[in-house]
């Protein structure tokens, strides 16, 4: 039975697309006040291939106390009646988790002493009994203790629901305390928050701005509250908060929560998410402990996951960032485990020669390098493509293994920390470990993925355009592109510009009117400029970088003649033809010339496919290139030639 520890604990309630309803029932034996539970689960649905299936249990006894042994025993403090409940986990089972309805037991008789076992090594902690899966319920208990030597009142906060996720990933729907806790408001404003894209933000709190930390972190001892809690609110959108009186020296509490996960959570199933508690165990002190718990996104409950928070990235700000990695495993055989061995798959983005283990269990020093030793000690090497984490000279019992009842010391982590090359590229990544326990076959966990949120890139673009078909055809053009930021391969680009244009038309012809027995002849030569000013659409088109320097790419492109000048000179050689003597005089004196200008403000929109290629910097930075478009309906077709550079 754990009595009071600031725990988030998960469980599942059954999908709604699950066709086959299982159930578990309570068996209870009950002497006086001491009861014994047992729990009589549906049978198990094995996965082909993976390790045997087998059940674990979470147990909530409605006075405030807990327990996740299989078959546990528990004596009751009062008389009353009391709602028993079970929540069990299948592991590699295919089927859904079974569904359990509270069974009531009443205690009539104190014939046992209650025995009020502290169960805390410290005054706040996290546990979880199972991941979060998409859409399922889950029970949170917090849990807090008093290690002053007086009696004590004090602020529990629970916050959940990070900020940099769009969606909610809980919905809170039930509280059940038991020592008198009060909900209160947030005595604390949090008048403007800024998110500057490097994981800080900006709070404030007394209309001054205060520059705090959004990172997770583990248990620390703090004592400056308002900042915590604006630091709190700027990482997440939700949170709970309790006062309680009364506390004993000593004296463990559980609180117990309901959450359910939303559709719409986050599906990445090698995401880490967390919720963080914050403990005030003096209201007459600002010290306070604060605690962040990691929890991974799963589609089942197998224990063996690698997980990351590496798996949405924001290209621009990366580079000389930390990620962590966390390789779970959990020996399921019927007896202990003197060797595990740890396949990792490092990605080539990830220089694995910065790899830093910095938690792990089992607990024990990193091996010596060169050495054989006879202790207990964690060893890494590395191939081309891997990470090898090996366990030597331990001991970690297995879930079937006899007079095994805590769940948890089956179980192991290793969690590391691990930089970025100095070259990469903005590409998915994947990884997996095979986990080898002595030697038996490795199990494989799921793949841990890396992926870069799109970015924006804004490009400046400038040059000039000719077209062939038309006679000292020149237009100069300038506009922005947008696309995303700095794509290894493939990507979508749109653009938008303007030009200035001109080209000539030159055509000679003849006008002959006949007076009588003569003909007046001018022979006419008509030149023509025209000048445009075009605007330029590139809705959508398709670029691929073969390498740094080199892209290529096509689309489409819409074009709008907004408007249109021209000036026209016609100068006329005057000739007169007398037909009956076959003569022709020309006479200078009566000669013409006509200078002609015309405004149109005349739209029309032309559209045409394009194929084009960029030298230089591909993905980001300066480049040229080159594009030649076909218009539909056209005869005249244009050729582009520009620079551009993308921010």
């Amino acid at each position: 039975m754990f009595s009071c520890l600031l725990v988030v604990i998960i469980s599942s309630a059954q999908v709604k697309n699950d066709t086959l309803q299982r159930t578990a029932t309570i068996g209870i034996d009950v002497n006086g006040n001491l009861i014994s539970v047992r729990p009589e689960t549906p049978p198990l649905q094995q996965i082909a291939g993976a390790p045997t299936a087998f059940y674990t249990y979470y147990w909530e006894f409605d006075d405030g106390s807990y327990s996740m042994e299989k078959e546990p025993k528990h004596t009751y403090k009062n008389k009353g009646e009391y709602d028993v409940k079970l929540w069990a986990t299948n592991h590699y089972d295919t089927g859904k988790p079974p569904t359990t309805r509270p069974k009531k037991v009443a205690v009539n008789n104190i014939t046992e002493d209650f025995n009020d076992e502290t169960s805390m090594n410290t005054d706040l902690d996290l546990r979880i009994n199972r991941d979060p899966i998409p859409d399922e319920e889950m029970v949170v208990v917090m849990s807090y203790k008093n290690t002053k030597s007086y009696v004590t009142g004090g602020k529990l906060f629970l916050y959940f629901n990070e900020k940099q996720f769009r969606a909610d990933n809980f919905e809170l729907s039930d509280t059940r305390t038991y020592h008198g806790e009060r909900k209160i408001q947030d005595g604390f404003a949090l008048n403007t928050i800024l998110n500057t894209g490097d994981d800080t933000y900006y709070a404030s709190a007394k209309n001054e701005l205060i520059k705090i930390r959004t990172k997770a972190i583990d248990t620390v001892e703090r004592n400056n509250l308002p900042l915590t809690l604006e630091e709190s609110k700027a990482y997440y959108k939700n949170s709970e908060q309790f006062e309680f009186d009364s506390m004993e020296p000593n004296e463990e509490r559980n609180i117990f929560f309901t959450l359910k996960t939303t559709p719409e959570m986050l599906k990445d199933t090698s995401a880490i998410i967390t919720v963080r508690s914050i403990y005030v165990p003096d209201n007459n002190s600002g010290n306070h402990k604060v605690k962040d718990l990691e929890m991974e996104i799963v589609t089942s409950h197998d224990p063996n996951k690698m997980s990351s928070n590496a798996s949405l990235l924001n290209y621009r700000f990366v580079r000389f960032k930390t990620f962590k990695f966390k390789i779970k495993f959990q020996n399921n055989g019927e007896g202990p485990a003197r060797t595990i061995r740890l396949e990792t798959d490092i990605p080539e983005m990830f220089d694995k020669q910065t790899i830093e283990v910095v938690d792990q269990y089992p607990a024990c020093p990193i091996c010596p390098e060169n050495q054989v030793v006879a202790y207990s000690c964690l060893d890494t090497t590395f191939t081309e493509k891997q990470a090898i984490f090996t366990y030597k000279n331990i001991y970690l019992p297995g879930s079937q293994q006899k007079n095994v009842k805590e769940y948890d010391s089956t179980k192991g982590f290793v969690k590391y920390r691990i930089k970025l090359k100095k070259d990469f590229h903005k590409k998915k990544t994947k990884s997996r470990t095979a986990i080898i326990f002595d030697k038996n076959e490795p199990i494989i966990t799921n793949y841990a993925t890396t992926r870069f949120m799109p970015g924006i890139s804004l490009g400046a673009k400038a040059g000039y355009s000719i077209t062939p078909g038309l006679d000292k055809s020149k237009e100069y053009f300038a506009g922005v592109t947008i696309s995303p930021f700095k794509s290894y391969r493939g990507y979508l680009q749109a653009e938008l510009f303007a030009s200035f244009g001109s080209y000539e038309e030159s055509k000679n012809f003849t006008e002959q009117t006949v007076v009588g027995d003569f003909i007046n002849s001018y022979d006419i030569s008509e030149n023509s400029e025209i000048k445009t000013f075009t605007g330029y659409l590139v809705p959508v088109s398709y670029r691929y970088n073969l390498n740094n320097y080199l892209a290529i790419g096509g689309g489409a492109q819409l074009r709008l003649n907004v408007s249109q000048k021209t000036t026209t000179e016609s100068a006329g050689e005057y000739s007169l033809i007398i037909p009956s003597e076959g003569t022709t005089i020309r006479d200078e004196t009566q000669d013409t010339f006509v200078k002609t200008e015309s405004d149109c403000d005349c739209y029309t929109m032309n559209t045409g496919v394009f194929v084009g290629f960029n030298v230089g910097a591909a993905r980001i930075g300066p480049s040229v290139g080159a594009r030649y478009i076909y218009y539909f309906g056209e005869e005249n077709q244009q050729i582009q030639f520009y620079g551009i550079w993308k921010f």
